[in-house]
């Protein structure tokens, strides 16, 4: 390989990243528009929004609940994400799936879903969570501390009054579920090997 297709294949790289990130910052602001007088969105609404793109960067299995017409997220959840995310998904399709988002409290619930949000005031009850979930294609999103160190796949955390993410990729392989590489670029933090 000579030093002008090295040059390329980073431009491409680079270009590959920025379009994904201008993609993610778009969705996230084009509900409320760009109008001066829209009100800033929630820590809430933004990781409603990056739960919801999410799905577009995963490959699920073909015996997964992702493989019927319904994209299932399921909240273990107190407070306003679970509405959030609600107002988030209405009408949105994620490919040709329509996005179904639900209250997902009882573990029996939890396996239904193709993604499953867990809120920080519910990290006691993670390892139940994951042992539950083990070897189920879900993507399992949290937003506490040590959670990809649990077991985790995402984790939203705010970092400079931004909300970022990081992944585990070892736990998404688990899972039996494909990551992108084009979002594993946008993550603050990759644990595993890609």
């Amino acid at each position: 390989m000579n030093l002008k297709s090295i040059d390329g294949a980073i431009a491409r790289s680079w270009t590959a990243r920025f379009a994904v990130a201008v993609m993610f910052i778009l969705i996230a602001v084009a509900p409320r528009g760009f109008s001066a007088d829209a009100p800033p969105m929630t820590e809430q609404q933004v990781k409603a929004r990056c739960l919801l793109n999410f799905a577009k960067y995963i490959d699920w299995p073909s015996n997964a609940a992702s493989t019927n017409i319904t994209l299932r997220i399921g909240c273990v959840a107190e407070g306003k994400i679970l509405d959030s995310l609600k107002e988030a998904a209405e009408g949105k399709l994620i490919g040709e799936r329509k996005v179904q988002v639900v209250a997902a409290d009882a573990p029996e619930a939890w396996a239904g879903c193709d993604i499953l949000f867990v809120n920080s005031s519910e990290r006691k009850r993670l390892p139940q969570i994951l042992n539950r979930l083990k070897d189920l294609p879900v993507l399992v999103v949290g937003e506490s501390d040590q959670f990809l160190q649990q077991g985790g796949a995402v984790n939203l955390l705010k970092k400079e009054g931004k909300v970022r993410f990081e992944i585990n990729v070892d736990a998404a392989r688990a899972a039996h579920l494909q990551i992108s590489s084009k979002l594993l670029t946008l993550a603050d933090n990759v644990q595993g090997k890609p």
